[in-house]
């Protein structure tokens, strides 16, 4: 795989919302319930602070998105939030964490001075592994704070990174 991360276009739409609503359909790590329309979803990555796109050069597709944007406003504006996806059969191939580092120069970038997840499932080792690895910490723990698809609840891990 050859990976190129760059900025969302809006001829991206149709496959980016294909990889994000996989997410969303699997309901085990996005807190969305809807999936996005070609149209709604022109709109959400488009308002984002910033939205990047894995592009792999050599299959001459989209593999893998995320979005960047603040966590909250004001006086708490410096500190940003983000979500990534992986087209689900490329998971495992070091895309994600090619989307994150990514998403810390962005953010440094744009000028935020820290990255926070609210809400990453306890279950979802593989991210939790990641973020480990790039150096979050991790804050604490929510229990029952995510809703998962078959209806129970899970516990979600609070995160944050210093950029």
């Amino acid at each position: 795989m050859n990976i190129e991360i760059r900025e969302y276009h809006k001829n991206d739409i149709s496959q980016a919302v294909c990889i994000w609503n996989e997410i969303v359909e699997e309901g085990i790590a996005f807190p969305q319930m809807d999936l996005l329309t070609v149209n709604g979803g022109d709109e959400f990555f488009s308002l984002q602070s910033y939205t990047g796109i894995a592009f792999d050069k050599d299959r001459g597709e989209l593999v893998g998105i995320y979005i960047l944007h603040p966590n909250n406003v004001g006086r708490c504006g410096h500190i940003c939030n983000a979500s990534y996806a992986v087209k689900k059969e490329l998971r495992g191939h070091h895309i994600g964490e090619k989307l994150v580092s990514h998403c810390l120069s962005k953010a440094r970038e744009l000028n935020f001075k820290l990255l926070q997840f609210n809400a990453v499932v306890r279950t979802n080792e593989k991210a939790l592994r990641l973020y480990k690895k790039l150096g979050f910490v991790k804050l604490g723990i929510i229990p029952d704070g995510f809703l998962m698809k078959d209806g129970t609840y899970e516990d979600i891990v609070l995160h944050y990174y210093v950029l």
